[in-house]
């Protein structure tokens, strides 16, 4: 932006509708959007139900700090605003931010409940408590982005179901005095075999983002994965790690594929170390909790006097993600390898053991078998579930356990809330294990205190199961060490997942507040 021009709030409140002009308010600052309305990815409607007003509090959870700046030509960022000029809408209420983090200790819950009272940080001990905590505490829109699963959410409790399937089988009177759970994930080293996994628009959660969970890794020696979608920019998570602090990057790739280049080039140009392209993607699936929270509040008056078309749900999934390329390939691997500039490339989604050789085979580092943490496809198989088959095969035809291959690995994701779920997966076959709503929650109640503090109960977890399990290092986590003879039995209830699982709700029914 050039020269500053000093804009009347009124002005702005006259450009209200296609017609007379589509200007929003984002940071203080006066942009003309009008010619920009069909090309956003959330569609014109969300737009349009800001036009002439401050889009701020909307805005920033789901969108990186200047990604108004770099989509929108710079004759259209018209000004600054002066301070309290704007009109206040006419049909208007004070209402919280939607990324407000709770501060007081007694709150109307999503639960319905009319007083909780949230525990203190030292109260919590478990990544189930998190949770609980974050149902009670959040806004209904960040929690229902968060929680919601695709169609009836069977794939998303599967994938933490199936972990009780998979039984233990200790060794006992092994020497356990000292236990060494740290490992090496894609040849750099971790303190345990997890890290946080891509998970988008932080800000919903807690007002400073995704710089929380990379603080709280660095801290804790494990690796942070850069998401696509994050309320954080890019450059904001480089920046906020420290000298040496391992970080990779999930991406999903654009159907303009210049842009696809950019980002890699950039990642690389950054440090990042390794590319995990999301492949279980090329629609996003229906999260009805997400698009449910769309019907929550009124319309601008100009959308209820006008009749404008405005469409509340799709919610905040669907409002970004417009942009991925349904036509992804397996032909379009060798270009984005090319790109990659030495990084490390996994691919993210894979749910099948014929799709994992066939990556092993395009020549990518590794797989993470994950269905998007129960968001896409529901009834996909839990990722536990498939590692046995994956690593068979795998190993049948040379990829896996070969002296004469470089190493190629496997990670799962989605399900997991205790160190005995990552302790399975690495039995079976896993590298190691993401992490993604467990360390979302606990930086959307607690901060980066929280994030700390729930990395630290997996450690202090991984310390005791494995001392119980007979394993002083990780590489005594054998396939020995378990029974999956279970595995494809039905699972019972577990009261902790169960308690903070939050029912569908049917058409006409809505979550009190």
């Amino acid at each position: 932006m050039t020269a500053q021009r000093q804009v009347d709030g009124k002005e702005v409140a006259e450009h209200n509708s296609c017609e007379k002009g589509v200007w929003i308010v984002v940071h203080g600052h006066v942009y003309d959007v009008t010619d920009f309305l069909d090309e956003h990815p959330g569609g014109a409607e969300i737009i349009l139900r800001y036009a002439g007003m401050d889009a701020t509090e909307e805005y920033e959870p789901i969108h990186p700090p200047d990604a108004i700046i770099d989509n929108l030509d710079p004759s259209k960022h018209i000004g600054a605003l002066i301070p309290s000029t704007l009109p206040k809408p006419a049909n208007s209420s004070p209402t919280p931010a939607p990324n407000s983090v709770a501060v007081v200790q007694k709150t109307t819950s999503a639960t319905g409940e009319e007083e909780y009272v949230k525990p203190p940080l030292e109260e919590i001990l478990s990544l189930h408590d998190f949770e609980a905590v974050a149902r009670r505490t959040m806004s209904r829109r960040g929690w229902n982005y968060y929680s919601s699963g695709a169609d009836d959410e069977i794939t998303m409790r599967e994938n933490h179901n199936a972990y009780h399937r998979v039984w233990f089988r200790p060794r006992i009177l092994r020497n356990v005095g000292t236990v060494d759970y740290s490992t090496s994930i894609l040849g750099f080293k971790s303190s345990m075999p997890v890290y946080i996994t891509a998970t988008a628009l932080g800000k919903l959660g807690h007002p400073e983002g995704e710089v929380t969970l990379t603080r709280a890794a660095a801290k804790h020696n494990i690796i942070q994965m850069i998401p696509t979608l994050a309320s954080c920019s890019f450059d904001e998570m480089v920046d906020a790690a420290v000298p040496g602090q391992v970080q990779f990057m999930q991406l999903y790739v654009n159907s303009d594929r210049s842009r696809t280049q950019k980002i890699i080039k950039h990642a690389a140009e950054r440090g990042v170390k390794a590319l995990f392209i999301t492949v279980d993607a090329p629609q996003l699936g229906r999260r009805e909790k997400d698009m449910r929270t769309k019907f929550e509040g009124a319309a601008s008056a100009q959308q209820s006097q006008g009749g404008d078309n405005f469409k509340r749900d799709q919610g905040a999934a669907r409002a970004i993600s417009s942009f991925i390329d349904p036509s992804l390939n397996w032909s379009d691997l060798k270009e984005l390898m090319d790109a990659a500039q030495g990084m490390k490339i996994i691919l993210k989604g894979v749910q099948c053991w014929e799709d994992a050789v066939m990556a092993a085979e395009a020549g990518v580092d590794g797989v993470v078998l994950s269905n998007h943490g129960g968001r896409q496809l529901d009834f996909a198989p839990s990722p536990i579930a498939i590692l046995p088959s994956v690593v068979s095969a795998l190993t049948a035809r040379g990829f896996m356990n070969n002296p004469l291959r470089p190493r190629f690995e496997i990670f799962v994701d989605g399900g997991v809330r205790r160190a005995t779920d990552v302790l399975k997966a690495v039995a079976l076959g896993a590298t190691a294990v993401g992490i993604g709503r467990p360390m979302i929650y606990s930086m959307s109640t607690y901060g980066e205190e929280g994030v700390s503090k729930a990395l630290q109960i997996l450690k202090d977890e991984f310390e005791m199961n494995m001392r119980l399990l007979g394993a002083p290092t990780m590489a005594d986590v054998v396939p020995s060490m378990v029974d999956i003879s279970g595995l494809n039995a039905p699972s019972g209830s577990d009261t902790m997942y169960e308690a903070n699982y939050e029912r569908m709700l049917p058409v006409g029914v809505k979550a009190k507040l």
